[in-house]
């Protein structure tokens, strides 16, 4: 241990922490985030599912069209607390009551820079001020927090007198601020110990130095209380701490609750989406690599014993582990995987399957569950008849409504059917669809596309995962045509899908 630092504290775990999720207000800070008035009640709806404590709606002052909104949250009747953002004048606090919130996060300024550059006042007005308005929100019905905008910059002692002018007026909370994730977590866990002394004290941290973790733990250590996050992590610059993190870590390492923690992956996937902030792959907790598995030596054990190389279950989170096969792949994945789409090999094939497997890895490729089936029936020397086959495909979105239409061979019979959609990639779909009819009604549980080559006539790979009652297979198409790419794939997944079970799917009646 580094002397410097002292002894490392301990994480109180006597109580539960309590979450505040700024991701409707803070989140959609970040650049590129614009969320509608459906996207953040959906938003909330999930967050509140979750049973997360505090929701921050949004900041009522930002004008008529976020006020209508944070009416639509407040309207909705959650279990949360749902509370909207206020700077340190009394017309913020005016604008939150008009939205029926529950309670303010007021936010003044704790450093210097803030109290004399951005505002030009005084600190003994900041304390003045912010005794005046927790007073008025209190006596109007509201739950408070103050927070001290950069407080991580603020000199110690002046934090200490706005904390405690701020709980001396009935406030509920006193937040400790890292507004520009500037700070240590030795210095937060010093600063927070002071705060905590003089009553219930939150913390709000962002991840600029990759420290917004380690300074929420130790502010709970310190004696924080309540925790500020966002889902994903998202928020401005480096974005703020994540609630999925935050709320598992506390649940694994110190038997803390905080969250319904199997709803935490259906949150992230959801705000991920209405963002449009793609989820890293190694993102922890809710990337797809969380509980994906490749290395022989880990599928082997994985499958041996499910915890040998996962600190926790996958369902935990509302998750699945996942066993993909690549340039790492050994003959227990590979077999464990055949076993799952039915397939019996001999030891001899599982052998020659692994190599193929190997030779596709090393050429930089994803190994699909298509490529996994054709590479068994090679080696055991079957042929398959395709059950379904794309034979043509027209689309068209300029001028008007997407359109596409498609021709499809289904066990040797054409069919042929034409859909419209948000765009030509959805109009396609819904016109395979209604080829193909309810008997191949095909849940499509993961789309995503990457371009592979530069330039404007660049080549995307579209790869999908589709499932049909119990079975799943995901299957990849590569075409410079995205739509095209889309619907080939598509096809493809269904058409492995269906041949096992060696269901004709009947065409959609003129009822339907």
């Amino acid at each position: 241990m580094n002397e410097r630092f002292g002894k490392t504290p301990e994480l109180r775990t006597s109580d539960s922490v309590q979450l505040l999720d700024t991701t409707l207000r803070d989140g959609e800070q970040a650049p590129g985030v614009s969320l509608t008035p459906a996207q953040k009640a959906d938003i909330a709806q999930a967050l509140d599912r979750a049973e997360v404590d505090y929701i921050e709606a949004g900041s009522a002052c930002t004008g008529p069209g976020e006020r209508e909104t944070i009416k639509r949250v407040t309207s909705l009747g959650l279990d949360a607390t749902v509370t909207s953002f206020a700077r340190g004048v009394k017309n913020d606090v005016d604008l939150a009551l008009d939205c029926d919130v529950d309670g303010i996060t007021l936010v003044v300024p704790a450093s210097d820079r803030h109290v004399e550059s951005k505002v030009g006042t005084t600190r003994e007005d900041v304390v003045e001020t912010t005794d005046e308005l927790v007073a008025y929100a209190k006596d109007h019905g509201l739950w408070v927090e103050v927070i001290g905008e950069d407080g991580s910059r603020a000199a110690p002692e002046f934090l200490e007198s706005l904390a405690r002018a701020s709980h001396d007026a009935g406030a509920d909370c006193f937040c400790f601020a890292d507004t520009v994730g500037h700070t240590s977590p030795e210095h937060t866990y010093e600063v927070v110990s002071r705060l905590a002394e003089l009553g219930p004290t939150s913390t709000h941290t962002h991840d600029d130095l990759g420290l917004a973790m380690a300074n929420v733990h130790a502010s709970l250590a310190a004696g924080a209380d309540l925790v500020h996050t966002t889902v994903n992590g998202i928020g401005e610059r480096a974005g703020n701490v994540a609630l999925e993190e935050v709320a598992i870590a506390l649940d694994h390492c110190y038997d803390v609750e905080s969250v319904k923690l199997d709803e935490l992956y259906a949150l992230a996937q959801k705000v991920a989406q209405a963002t449009g902030v793609a989820l890293p792959p190694n993102k922890a907790v809710v990337g797809q690599n969380a509980f994906t598995h490749e290395s022989g030596i880990h599928t082997d054990g994985t499958l041996k014993d499910d915890a040998m190389y996962e600190p926790y279950p996958p369902e935990t989170v509302g998750r699945e582990r996942r066993l993909v096969l690549g340039k790492h792949a050994g003959r227990a994945g590979v077999k464990a995987a055949l076993d799952e789409h039915g397939v019996d090999a001999t030891d001899e094939e599982v052998a020659a399957v692994v190599e193929r497997v190997k030779e596709l890895g090393d050429r930089g490729k994803r190994v699909t569950d298509a490529d996994l089936l054709a590479f068994a029936e090679d080696v055991q020397g079957r042929e398959r008849a395709r059950q379904v086959e794309l034979l043509d495909l027209t689309a068209a979105s300029g001028g008007g409504t997407p359109t596409a239409s498609v021709r499809l061979r289904v066990e040797g019979e054409e069919r042929v059917a034409s859909g419209t959609g948000s765009g030509p990639v959805d109009a396609a779909v819904k016109a395979v669809r209604e080829a193909l009819g309810p008997d191949a009604d095909a849940q499509l549980d993961e789309y995503h596309v990457d371009a592979i080559t530069g330039g404007t006539d660049a080549v995307v790979t579209v790869e999908v995962t589709m499932s049909l009652g119990d079975r799943s297979v995901t299957v990849a198409a590569s075409h410079a045509d995205i739509t095209r790419a889309s619907v080939q794939a598509m096809v493809n997944a269904l058409d492995r899908l269906l041949a096992p079970n060696h269901t004709s799917p009947t065409p959609a009646s003129a009822d339907d």
